[in-house]
């Protein structure tokens, strides 16, 4: 029979703190093969680690998030690797999430008010999940339904009236 282990909290956070720092050191060593310039700052938020680099240009962004994407599934793999565990770790660069949340948000609230004057559901434009949570997160907030429909990259969110 195996037994069931649970952490404390702090070591929780140990363990969350030692992802990021481990996939700042695999960043790190990235910056440097491409020869760009970058710091990178870590820290824990909600329960998951969150790695930030700070840089000018937005060539480790790309063409709507692409770049970005792949270096946080990289970072995650680099984790796995040195860790054995999966990780849930969230990657910035140049602040490029914060910016989409907030565009996110308005898009959302622009169609929050149109479900709620025609009710009827409205669907947005497909996103990726860093996206599609945001959505999720605000309709709730707002007292509406949201789901996602579609699969790959048709993957959209349509809010509704809660029933």
């Amino acid at each position: 029979m195996t037994e069931i282990v649970e952490e404390s909290a702090d070591e929780q956070m140990d363990a969350l703190t030692l992802e990021g720092e481990t996939a700042a050191d695999y960043l790190e060593e990235l910056l440097d093969i491409a020869d760009l310039d970058g710091d990178i700052d870590t820290y824990v938020e909600a329960g998951r680690p969150h790695v930030s680099i700070l840089t000018s240009g937005d060539k480790l962004v790309g063409a709507h998030g692409e770049v970005l994407e792949a270096l946080q599934d990289l970072s995650r793999l680099a984790v796995l690797t040195k860790m054995g565990r999966h990780s849930r770790l969230m990657l910035d660069v140049a602040g490029y999430r914060e910016k989409r949340r907030q565009e996110i948000q308005e898009i959302v609230a622009a169609a929050i008010a149109e479900v709620r004057q025609s009710n009827e559901p409205v669907a947005l434009a497909a996103m990726n999940p860093f996206e599609r949570k945001i959505v999720h997160d605000t309709v709730a907030a707002a007292g509406l339904t949201s789901e996602s429909e579609g699969e790959g990259d048709k993957r959209h969110v349509v809010i509704r009236i809660s029933e």
